[in-house]
């Protein structure tokens, strides 16, 4: 079947330089998406007034500043109970996030989990951004999705466990 370039047809047949592209399309967004929560959660993780409950450039002051803005001001009600906490968990979840994503260990859960963190992110602190595309936590959401639906299937451990597998191709 000449030309033909799916399916199980073309296993045998030299891979192309558009037929490799496709493949890795997805590796730069992972590693920019990786490298930017490892960063940005080690960012938090070291800066102390960052984890403080109040004062300049604390969590508490941030989440004060957007509660009566936010989507959803419950979820910064939520954070405000404990901003120490919320602090903490946002840097080590965007820590996790980053090396799981760069790894490509169990990419699908790590980008689920940067989804979410975006998610919450832009629902209440740039949820007033106007207009809505100047906040950055709605891009960061719409891209960890193709890696929701993808994983990370090159240069990662999920694909190295995978090919380990018993009657896997």
């Amino acid at each position: 079947m000449s030309g033909y370039r799916g399916g199980s047809y073309g296993l045998d047949e030299p891979k192309g330089l558009r037929d490799r592209a496709r493949e890795y399309a997805l590796l730069p967004l992972r590693i920019f998406l990786g490298v930017t929560f490892v960063y940005a959660g080690l960012d938090k993780l070291t800066d102390s007034a960052f984890l403080s409950a109040s004062g300049p450039g604390s969590i508490g002051e941030m989440m004060n500043a957007v509660r009566d803005s936010a989507a959803i001001p419950g979820l910064v009600d939520l954070a405000l109970k404990s901003p120490e906490g919320f602090g903490y968990a946002i840097a080590i979840g965007e820590l996790l996030v980053g090396l799981g994503t760069l790894a490509g260990l169990w990419a699908r859960l790590a980008a689920f989990g940067g989804a979410l963190i975006s998610l919450s992110l832009w629902l209440t602190v740039s949820w007033q951004s106007t207009p809505y595309y100047y906040g950055n936590d709605l891009v960061y959401l719409m891209a960890w999705l193709p890696l929701v639906l993808a994983g990370a299937s090159y240069w990662s451990v999920d694909a190295l466990r995978g090919s380990r597998r018993p009657g896997r191709i």
